[in-house]
């Protein structure tokens, strides 16, 4: 089966850093484009990065450009964030997800990894 797992939140002061990481098996992890999303409560989930299967083609949310770079290792099946220069609207759970066909449909879902900005 077809399994997404974050990993790397956590609990991290204004302006710090934190690297996400989403484990992909079950499909060839090269074929897809891997994208990360957050939910903050009470919120609807937003999108924040995409990266291509080369990773040649990526895009982000206005609100994370230059502070958040998004990545993969194909070779090891990973997606990855890393965010710097976090704040406190940052603050969600951050799901990793994939999509196997363009427009996107975004098959495949992680369970998420929470990320809490505070001080």
């Amino acid at each position: 089966q077809v399994q997404l797992a974050e990993s790397g939140g956590g609990l991290v002061q204004p302006g710090g850093s934190l690297r996400l990481s989403c484990v992909v098996s079950g499909v060839t992890f090269s074929a897809y484009v891997m994208g990360w999303f957050r939910q903050a409560p009470g919120q609807e989930r937003e999108f924040v990065a995409v990266v291509s299967w080369g990773g040649s083609n990526i895009d982000y949310a206005d609100s994370v450009k230059g502070r958040f770079t998004i990545s993969r290792d194909n070779a090891k099946s990973t997606a990855y964030l890393q965010m710097n220069s976090l704040k406190p609207e940052d603050t969600a759970i951050y799901y990793c997800a994939a999509s196997v066909t363009e427009p996107f449909q975004w098959d495949y879902w992680g369970q998420g990894t929470q990320v809490t900005v505070s001080s």
